[in-house]
């Protein structure tokens, strides 16, 4: 087994502008494996509305902190590849709780993370820079004192509930990288141009999410991007074949070949 260290030194090199890590968002031990199985495959990315849904409770730290580094456990030692746990806001009211949950976090076996900097939803509102900074700089002493090089995905949700606040987005982009953070997920970047001005803008690895209506994967690519994920976008696309199944099959219909599958 290769040790946390050196999944999060992995997944950290991984994060390459204009060769893009593709991360298929996982939510438990079968679809890690069943994902991490692929030799193209490098890495995995937890979904935290995924992982919650599947606990039967809402996103938005629903879950116990408790129960999401379980889940993180689950999930990591289930496969050999890095995997980068999406966090949300840390599970904690303040920085200092942070650096203790990221610290149980990395023990779990996570080789990275996502800390995301609103407070409810990512339309808002925003906690301050100052205090996100501080969770980001905390989080990254959790890992100095674990001897990991915790891979650090720092979410900027501005954009998201105001999309003309473009300079103090990045500015927070700046901030997170400056106390720690390894690259910027930046959501809001929902144009061409947009993905191009953040790309030049960000002083690191730029981190888009990627869905139906998105710029194609090979031109986030072309544009320097260097992570795309799913969110829960992988939960819906298997949701959505096991309904088809079910109506197929109360129907009378045709047995899905996928009814085959053997794993």
């Amino acid at each position: 087994m290769t040790s946390t260290a050196d999944k999060a030194a992995l997944l950290a090199s991984l994060h390459v502008p204009g060769d893009p890590l593709i991360v298929t968002n996982i939510w438990d031990a079968v679809t890690a494996r069943i994902v991490a199985d692929l030799p193209e495959v490098k890495a995995l990315a937890t979904a935290s509305h995924a992982v919650s849904f599947a606990h039967g409770v809402p996103d938005n730290e629903g879950l116990t902190v408790d129960q999401a580094i379980e889940a993180a456990r689950i999930i990591a030692s289930a496969v050999d590849k890095p995997v980068s746990v999406d966090f949300e806001k840390g599970y904690a009211a303040d920085a200092a709780g942070v650096k203790d949950n990221v610290a149980r976090l990395i023990e779990a076996g996570a080789a990275g993370l996502n800390i995301e900097d609103s407070l409810e939803s990512a339309a808002g509102p925003y906690r301050s820079a100052e205090d996100s900074v501080a969770r980001v700089t905390a989080a990254r002493a959790a890992a100095i004192e674990a001897g990991v090089p915790l891979s650090i995905n720092a979410r900027v949700d501005l954009l998201v509930g105001h999309p003309d606040e473009w300079a103090a987005a990045v500015d927070r982009a700046n901030r997170y990288l400056d106390a720690g953070a390894t690259s910027i997920f930046f959501l809001g970047l929902n144009t061409e141009e947009l993905v191009e001005r953040g790309v030049a803008q960000v002083e690191g690895p730029v981190s888009v999410i990627a869905h139906p209506k998105a710029l194609p994967l090979k031109r986030l690519a072309e544009l320097g991007v260097a992570r795309v994920s799913f969110g829960p976008g992988m939960l819906g696309l298997t949701l959505a074949h096991l309904q088809v199944a079910a109506s197929t099959l109360t129907a009378f219909g045709d047995y899905p070949p996928e009814l085959g599958f053997a794993y």
